[in-house]
């Protein structure tokens, strides 16, 4: 009964901001062991994690994009969202959010899926 959706801008010009936002339903995101992370697939490559938000709001972000990404949830919504800045069209890829029992990257360890949205990134 868990359903993810994505939503937000579907184009992105450089330098400015992603923000993307993954509202959930059938399931609370404050619920213990679940973690809720963001993916994306660029063009032509592999499904590559971002980041996560635990069900206690604590977060991770892999390194590479750490610098330049903030996960964060609304309770009150039950939702959570992504924030990518200074994107460039390297940037540009289909994002999905996902929840797992884990705080994995594997992407086999997430059992839920929004249908992803595509971005853009481009002038």
């Amino acid at each position: 009964q868990v359903q993810l959706q994505e939503s937000g801008p579907g184009l992105v010009k450089p330098s400015q901001t992603l923000s993307l936002t993954c509202t959930v339903s059938g399931g609370s995101i404050t619920i213990n062991p679940y973690y809720w992370s963001w993916f994306r697939q660029p063009p032509g490559k592999a499904l590559e994690w971002i980041g996560h938000i635990g069900y206690s709001g604590n977060t991770n972000v892999r390194p590479a994009l750490r610098s330049r990404t903030s996960i964060s949830r609304d309770t009150s919504n039950n939702l959570f969202s992504l924030q990518l800045r200074s994107v460039t069209p390297e940037d540009t890829a289909v994002y999905y959010c996902a929840r797992g029992n884990f705080g994995s990257s594997d992407p086999d360890t997430y059992n839920y899926w929004g249908q992803g949205t595509q971005v853009t990134v481009s002038s």
